[in-house]
């Protein structure tokens, strides 16, 4: 059957999503378009199409227990000089998000795989652009914030254009609402301590 590239992530609502894919666009990034505007859970996974069956139900089951939780984004961060990336952080919502990709790469599970870097949640806003450009993304969305409450999560596949494509949607079950934040949890504490060894996943 081949395979297919896969991803897992929590998709930027609206109007967010929307706006921060056009200001991706607007500062050079020619992917843009062919990525909807995201935090990563799982990076690109390269897997046997017939475990498809096997990963959507892994999925449902992980978010029919997963409760929601708040998200907050406020402000830029970089992973240059190690990778070129800038990011707009997420302040609040670490906590629920490092806890559910860990839930989704169960290494018992169909989606086990180890991460080429430290987790670190965060929404891409420019990669692999000039250092010009990613200065200006860097300014232009310093003063940047946004907020929502993470209600599931997505399965994507890339095409063979390189354009992600949503499959499926995969809504929480029934917890409380209100993880709380953690300002100086071992996540935070991580990105702000070790500078350049914090890298995308």
């Amino acid at each position: 059957m081949g395979t297919v590239t896969l991803g897992v992530s929590i998709a930027v609502p609206e109007p967010y999503g929307s706006q921060l894919q056009e200001l991706r666009a607007g500062f050079g990034d020619a992917a843009a378009h062919g990525i909807p505007t995201h935090v990563t859970l799982v990076p690109p996974t390269e897997v046997e199409a017939d475990r498809l069956p096997a990963i959507r139900a892994h999925l449902t089951e992980v978010a029919a227990a997963f409760p929601a939780f708040p998200m907050r984004l406020s402000g830029t961060g970089t992973f240059r000089p190690v990778s070129p990336v800038v990011f707009v952080q997420i302040v609040e919502g670490v906590e629920g998000c490092t806890r559910l990709q860990g839930e989704v790469r169960d290494p018992a599970g169909p989606l086990s795989r180890e991460l080429a870097f430290p987790y670190h949640p965060h929404v891409t806003v420019a990669h692999g652009i000039s250092e010009e450009a990613m200065d200006v993304a860097f300014a232009t969305l310093a003063e940047y914030a946004a907020e929502w409450v993470c209600e599931g999560f997505a399965l994507y596949e890339q095409g063979s254009d390189g354009v992600w494509r949503k499959l499926r949607e995969y809504p929480f079950g029934s917890g409380p609402i209100g993880v709380p934040a953690q300002p100086g949890s071992p996540v935070d504490q991580t990105a702000e301590a070790a500078g350049a060894t914090v890298r995308p996943s």
